[in-house]
């Protein structure tokens, strides 16, 4: 069993160091719930609206921001999943770190890039199926648009992940509530798994958050939730309370 948190969290655009003071503050919170893994939202350090100071915030898996990442795990003893603008070469991706403590971090790009301005500033890279195994548990990974496409999340289910981590950066608009409430809960569904959904909220002052960050069970039951405001939410993610949904919704076993 995994104990998640979620951190729907207002960014600062452009201040990486600032995000991190509110990334740890969440981890703290969370870890003091009893959370072994915090997932925060897509870009949560740069701020998704960072736009063309991008390039200047970019990291690697050696910059000193991915350490103060693993510190912060360290102290706090909570893993992180946290979103950046990663250079790699002549390239910039749209990525996601897995931090556990002082270990080597773990990267996930971001394959789907929605609309002009993530494909102005970051490169696609293809789908890629990144697993791995924490605390008895499959972790798969996502970033936002990517888990609007049922094909990418059925891949990390059929490849044996249990649950699937979504930093997102959902803007608020007239469909927003149709895929914070009903796309994500049915990725979970559909694929009986767990889905956790970290969104920002609130406004950078270019872009307008949904919130409605969200963590799933396999069975469709909505865990835990936000609305619009920053928050922590901490759920209990046991896959083995779940055999009962997954007999009687044997989608990957009828596929």
């Amino acid at each position: 069993m995994i104990r998640l948190g979620v951190f729907q969290m207002k960014a600062l655009a452009g201040d990486i160091s600032v995000n991190l003071e509110k990334i740890e503050k969440a981890a703290i919170k969370a870890s003091r719930e009893g959370a072994d893994l915090l997932v925060t939202p897509e870009l949560s350090l740069p701020g998704y609206g960072a736009g063309d100071a991008f390039s200047d915030l970019s990291l690697d898996m050696t910059s000193p921001e991915i350490s103060d990442l693993q510190k912060i795990s360290s102290d706090h003893n909570i893993a992180l999943v946290a979103g950046f603008a990663e250079k790699a070469g002549e390239k910039i991706y749209n990525s996601a770190a897995f931090i556990d403590g002082t270990k080597d971090p773990i990267c996930y790009r971001k394959s789907h890039l929605y609309g002009s301005y993530e494909k102005f500033h970051f490169s696609a890279e293809k789908p890629e199926t990144v697993l791995i195994n924490f605390k008895g548990c499959k972790l798969g990974f996502l970033i936002c648009y990517d888990v609007e496409f049922p094909e990418n999340v059925r891949r990390l289910a059929l490849a044996g992940a249990e649950m699937v981590l979504v930093p997102t950066a959902l803007p608020k608009d007239q469909y927003a509530p149709m895929v914070a409430r009903t796309v994500v809960p049915c990725r979970a569904f559909e694929n009986q798994i767990f889905v956790a959904y970290a969104n920002h909220c609130g406004s950078d002052g270019i872009f307008d958050y949904q919130g409605q960050s969200v963590i799933v069970a396999p069975d469709g039951e909505i865990l835990s939730s936000a609305e619009d405001q920053e928050a922590v939410l901490v759920a209990d993610c046991n896959p083995a309370r779940y055999g009962q949904s997954r007999s009687a919704n044997s989608y990957l076993e009828d596929l």
